[in-house]
């Protein structure tokens, strides 16, 4: 019989702020390690603990807990300027002890990688796609064009200096194109060395320690940002993010072997919301939908920005539970639909006049799909409170039941509140107990 590992990915089910770094905070009770995988400081995530919240971009959720080692990946672009003014604030409201460690694999987000994504954003006019400008796109792309700068080149004065000259040269070429001033290389090169002093005890090979612990049978959660149809593959394509969420990027972008991915875990908003641009079947603008906005805080971590809201979406969760494997789904906000007459579940589209369970590639497709919709009772009964499923009211049950027929995946948890004990566990997670098990 196959090693079965203490690993969990926590993957965001639809566009993102879903609750995940809730979830994975609740989770981390007893973990070994949380380990973020991909993205960058677009992401956000906000958790309550003790009635304190917390707001976090690129630094994965075990940061709270001293005996916790955070890991920051290979599959990540990191913005060391970003990172240290993240842990400022961190320490400023108290949390000073904790162990993160940076893959030397990870590449470095620079100075001209923001302005770049401010110029290609801004040159796309009414086609935006709605990015956070925070230079994760044109990091991604140096990534692949191999001109990126890694953590590792970056320990390496001669070598970083010899990239940063030649990637300065080329950037300047595009920023005269359009009409922008030249950047400085001493300017960054002098700002960076400063910066090196100040994280250079973090870098390291994570690839070996994230291994290392699994095969010690350590609990490792495994932790994306964004969500599922961000992903550059997989998702609602161009209005995606420049990585791929799923936990099928897992292994690649932390560099470990596929089998070491026990459990994946979607985190399930029991509504559907976007931000920025793209389509969205289900999205409705009503006093329904303002009341959902309100009550949920429905407004971008990192941006700000009012997030669109829509009635939970089956195909999609379906779709993202298909690409990402999804063995279990945890259902975050529940209690924000409370006080709602009916609910809504879109079970299928209709596309061209035909209908389908699936989401198309087409953006044009997707954009005209109009959804299919099961209606169920809404339920009136305060319930973040409640300590476990059989308390529920019978309509939120019901609705429940929907949302785990039409996606097809079981609900192994609920939450009804952004605080820990607003959790309910419906099957345990874990297959053993961890090193930091009391």
């Amino acid at each position: 019989m196959s090693k079965k590992y203490n690993s969990i990915s926590i993957v965001g089910s639809q566009w993102g702020d879903e609750g995940k770094g809730k979830i994975t905070n609740y989770l981390s009770k007893n973990i070994d390690m949380v380990v973020r995988y991909q993205g960058g400081n677009n992401a956000g995530h906000s958790i309550v603990i003790k009635e304190k919240r917390y707001t976090l971009h690129s630094i994965p959720s075990g940061i709270f807990d001293p005996n916790i080692r955070n890991i920051m990946s290979n599959g990540m672009v990191i913005n060391p300027i970003a990172l240290l003014k993240e842990l400022s604030i961190l320490k400023k409201q108290g949390i000073d002890k904790y162990q993160l460690f940076i893959s030397d694999r990870a590449h470095i987000v620079m100075p001209y990688h923001i302005l770049l994504d401010e110029i290609y954003e801004n040159s796309k006019g009414k086609d935006k796609i709605g990015t956070t400008k925070k230079g994760i796109g044109p990091a991604y792309t140096d990534k692949s064009s191999r001109i990126g700068i890694r953590f590792v080149d970056f320990l390496d004065d001669e070598l970083f200096k010899k990239i940063l000259k030649n990637n300065i040269k080329n950037k300047n070429k595009i920023f005269k194109s359009y009409g922008e001033m030249e950047i400085s290389f001493n300017k960054i090169y002098n700002q960076y060395k400063k910066i090196r002093n100040e994280i250079e005890h973090m870098i390291v090979d994570t690839s070996i320690m994230v291994y290392e612990a699994l095969e010690n049978g350590e609990k490792v959660l495994f932790e994306g940002a964004q969500g599922v149809l961000l992903c550059l593959d997989h998702g609602t394509f161009p209005f995606v993010t420049s990585s791929s969420p799923t936990s099928s990027s897992i292994p690649v972008n932390v560099g470990i072997p596929i089998h070491m991915i026990n459990k994946s875990l979607g985190i399930v908003k029991a509504y559907s919301t976007r931000v920025g641009t793209g389509g969205f079947p289900t999205e409705f603008n009503n006093k329904i939908s303002d009341f959902i906005r309100n009550v949920g805080n429905e407004y971008g971590t990192t941006t700000g920005r009012p997030r669109r809201v829509g009635w939970f979406d089956a195909c999609l969760v379906r779709h993202a539970a298909r690409v990402s494997g999804f063995t279990d789904i945890t259902i975050t906000l529940l209690d924000v639909l409370t006080g709602l007459d009916t609910l809504k579940i879109a079970t299928s589209y209709i596309i061209n006049n035909k209908e389908t369970k699936y989401v198309p590639a087409s953006r044009k497709d997707f954009n005209e799909a109009k959804p299919v919709y099961v209606e169920l009772k809404g339920w009136k009964k305060d319930i973040s409170n409640v300590k476990s499923f059989d308390e529920l009211p019978l309509n939120a049950k019901k609705y429940l039941k929907a949302i785990e027929k039409h996606v097809g995946v079981k609900i192994s948890q609920l939450s009804v509140g952004p605080e820990k004990n607003q959790t309910i566990d419906i099957n345990e997670m874990f297959n053993n107990k961890g090193k930091n098990d009391k």
